[in-house]
């Protein structure tokens, strides 16, 4: 049986190969040794403040060498990381870390203000460490991280386990973070199956000397082009980790798109891991415009995870870099590696196509599995390793991680079809669903035609209440670059496509969507946009 632990792990890379590169960050370069050093020390401080073991500590800071850092330390303590979604208003704060119990927090000076609303309301945090990024001087109520790194003694002895746990929180937008809990044993093993250098996955730690490559010759690096505080992104960088590899560090706390192609080029990455069209389509447009300005010659593989990714921006990245497979897959926080396209020079996926992983289904509510070919729409569902459930909430928990037959499959929550060859069509949530007139639309499906159109950047689709049919659906649509969508030609085109029913009774055309770093989309805002638009053109109809 496993035992693997991601401290475990760096520890044994840490010692095979010291002096190369394990963080990089402009122009800030971090050996393996130095970010075990670091690690090491920031561990010790935690522990020392009266963390005990799986005790949680709160990462709320940019991309960074620093969350890195805190990452590493909470593993090598036997402590949570809990990731903070740096985005959030104190009441979200307040919730997210009374719900994880956390007990130190790990944050940037620059959201000291922030904090110094909610603190009184977090009487549990014991420890503040404040991460100096020049927006100000340390609180008093905070400790220094350098100064903390400094004084700190060795690490005491800690026995740390492949149950251990990794805490992701995700939500957002429709409803409180859900805390999923991930045993560090099974997230490792599954990370592992698609990285570049792949242990035993019912080995451990000994099998590491034994399986990584010599240290001269080449390693990968990614860089996580989303914030770290996403599972994309976290999990995109604990998988180069894990291989010895490096994980490059953009240093703005915006998505910039030019920084992210000068880093590119200037550290020779390997690999880089986005989030759909929100971060796909600028690559394009950038490298459209200048063709020769960067060298993308390096990059072997684009993964994107978490929103839907349009085959023809995929096309258009791949002849800029026909070496690159453009990795797309379907998956989430709770369940990783559901299934997956990869586009390349020799074939470009379509933009909703997917093959189900070795441990992945299509199932009926009953838990049988869906007949290739029928037509039949069934619930995406993912058996064999994956979390142990939501912190605090076994009602969830039960919806999500089902018992069927003999086996533990786990149900996110994604609708799809599956063809005759094996490919599924993913039609999207079953919680964003629109219910028109008894017929059920999939916003994704309606959202994937519009942005088959060039004129066409993002789009986002959603229910607005109607007297009649319940819901009618509604589009609203960002423009491409110079573009200016027309209502009309969208609407014949997507009739050309889709049943009468899917195809949108009003399409509004605004200059941005407003997507998160990791690519998702407030739906409560727009339904309530789309459904004050809908009135006032209503009105200004029946005023004519």
């Amino acid at each position: 049986m496993s035992n693997w632990n991601f401290a475990d792990v760096w520890d044994a890379i840490t010692a095979l190969q010291p002096d190369l590169p394990a963080l990089v960050r402009g122009e800030a370069v971090t050996s393996w040794r130095e970010f075990e050093r670091r690690s090491a020390s920031l561990a010790s401080v935690l522990l020392a403040s009266g963390l005990q073991r799986q005790a949680s500590v709160a990462c709320y800071l940019h991309n960074s060498a620093e969350y890195m850092e805190t990452l590493y330390a909470c593993f090598k303590a036997s402590l949570v990381p809990v990731n903070t979604n740096y985005r959030y208003v104190s009441d979200e704060l307040r919730y997210l870390w009374v719900d994880a119990e956390a007990e130190a927090v790990v944050f940037h000076g620059t959201f000291a203000d922030r904090i110094e609303e909610l603190r009184a309301a977090v009487p549990a945090v014991r420890l503040w460490l404040w991460v100096d990024d020049a927006s100000g001087p340390c609180p008093g109520w905070a400790v220094p991280y350098e100064q903390a790194l400094a004084a700190a003694g060795p690490v005491p002895e800690v026995d740390r386990s492949g149950d251990d746990l990794f805490m992701l929180y995700t939500g957002g937008t429709t409803g409180h973070p859900k805390g999923v809990m991930w045993r560090q044993d099974d997230l490792f093993a599954v990370l592992n199956r698609t990285a570049s250098v792949r242990y035993p996955e019912e080995g451990g730690v000994d099998d590491v000397a034994a399986t990584l490559p010599p240290v001269g010759e080449l390693r990968g690096s990614v860089i996580p082009a989303a914030p770290l505080m996403h599972g994309t992104a976290a999990f995109s960088a604990f998988g180069m980790l894990g291989t010895g590899g490096v994980v490059v560090l953009c240093e703005g706390t915006r998505f910039d798109v030019v920084e992210l192609l000068d880093t590119i080029s200037r550290h020779r990455v390997t690999d880089l891991s986005i989030v759909g069209d929100a971060f796909a389509r600028p690559l394009l447009d950038a490298l459209d415009a200048e063709p020769t300005r960067w060298d993308v010659s390096t990059l072997r593989v684009i993964l994107s995870s978490g929103v839907m990714w349009s085959a023809p921006v995929k096309e258009g990245l791949i002849a800029h870099m026909p070496e690159a497979l453009c990795v797309d897959t379907l998956g989430s926080s709770e369940a990783v590696g559901l299934a997956r396209s990869i586009s390349s020079s020799k074939r470009t996926a379509s933009t909703a196509g997917f093959k189900l992983g070795p441990d992945a289904r299509v199932i009926r509510d009953d838990g049988t599995p869906v007949e290739p070919g029928s037509g039949e729409i069934g619930l995406v569902a993912i058996g064999g390793r994956g979390p142990i459930g939501y912190r605090g909430d076994p009602e969830k928990t039960a919806r999500t991680f089902r018992v069927i037959g003999d086996r533990r499959w786990i149900t996110p929550g994604d609708n799809a079809t599956v063809d005759a060859d094996g490919t599924i069509r993913l039609l999207g949530r079953g919680s964003s669903c629109i219910n028109t007139g008894g017929e059920k639309v999939f916003p994704e499906e309606v959202e994937e035609g519009l942005k088959l159109d060039p004129s066409v950047a993002d789009a986002v689709v959603v229910g607005v209440p109607h007297p009649r049919f319940g819901e009618m659906v509604v589009a609203v649509v960002e423009p491409s670059w110079g573009s200016e969508p027309s209502e009309g030609a969208l609407l014949a085109a997507l009739g050309d496509r889709l049943a009468a029913y899917k195809v949108p009774r009003h399409i509004f055309v605004v200059p941005s969507l407003g997507r998160g770093p990791n690519g998702k989309i407030d739906q409560r805002r727009w339904r309530t946009e789309a459904a004050e638009r809908v009135a006032e053109r209503t009105e200004a109809s029946d005023g004519r």
